[in-house]
């Protein structure tokens, strides 16, 4: 599988509720932790990096709740871990062409940068990373019945090193 993105269609402007990710200066990193999300309809896969933005790490799995209380814990987590970017997968199809779970994450993502207006929340194609993830899983030794409670995490563990290697790969 490719580290690099893939080149989003623009051409109806950019979601002025997301910031442009920046672009590396002069070789340096941004300093400080990225939160990954893997936005689902019933769970939302959370993975972090290491302080040194290189390598992503399994955080927890959450309910998405009506009441927004999975936002609010993600916001905390920003808190707690001093996390200075948030990347969001956008699940698109194979085309390229967005659908219902892309419009649930975009929305997502905004509720969510309502919430932590000093961190910036980058939406960043996805396609296939919860295959990538199920089959990282398998070759692990954990079959398909006992995936399910690491399933999420593990695909926002893929979301996050694709940015963090498109990232590094920039710079």
């Amino acid at each position: 599988m490719s580290n690099e993105t893939t080149e989003i269609d623009l051409s109806g402007g950019w979601p002025t509720h997301l910031k442009v990710p920046p672009k590396p200066s002069g070789g340096g990193r941004p300093g400080g932790r990225v939160l990954g999300v893997d936005v689902g309809t019933v769970r939302v896969g959370l993975a972090m990096s290491d302080a040194t933005g290189t390598l992503a790490s399994p955080l927890e799995t959450l309910r998405r709740d009506k009441d927004g209380a999975d936002l609010d814990r993600l916001a905390a987590l920003v808190v707690e871990h001093e996390v200075t970017e948030v990347v969001v997968g956008e699940p698109r199809h194979l085309s390229g062409a967005s659908g219902a779970s892309a419009e649930d994450a975009s929305a997502y993502s905004q509720a969510l940068a309502d919430r932590i207006a000093d961190v910036p929340v980058y939406l960043i194609d996805e396609r296939l990373s919860t295959v990538t993830a199920a089959s990282h899983l398998r070759q692990g030794g954990i079959d398909s019945r006992n995936q399910r409670s690491v399933i999420d995490q593990a695909a926002a563990v893929v979301i996050l090193q694709q940015y963090l290697d498109s990232r590094r790969a920039r710079s």
